[in-house]
């Protein structure tokens, strides 16, 4: 079984910010999952006023409000921080 991938874009159908934070990652070069929040009653309750939520290795680096220009900076910072 292939193990989940470090950054985790979370999301739901016809969310143009998501659309845009996807987009960054994409020209970026990053490698995420994209999780859609509305397939899950916890995760929607958990993330519905704040999406898109990016995650990596399971650390919140970016939610709706901030800049997508500044997700492939965030994401490489986390990416290279200590383990937990």
């Amino acid at each position: 079984m292939a193990e989940p991938r470090q950054v985790v874009l979370y999301s739901r159908p016809g969310c143009h910010l998501c659309q845009e934070a996807g987009a960054a990652l994409d020209a970026a070069g990053v490698c995420y999952d994209e999780i859609d929040i509305t397939t899950d009653a916890g995760l929607e309750s958990e993330f519905r006023s704040v999406i898109p939520v990016v995650e990596v290795r399971g650390r919140q680096v970016f939610e709706a409000g901030m800049n997508p220009a500044d997700l492939p900076e965030l994401v490489s910072e986390a990416a290279i921080g200590p383990h937990r």
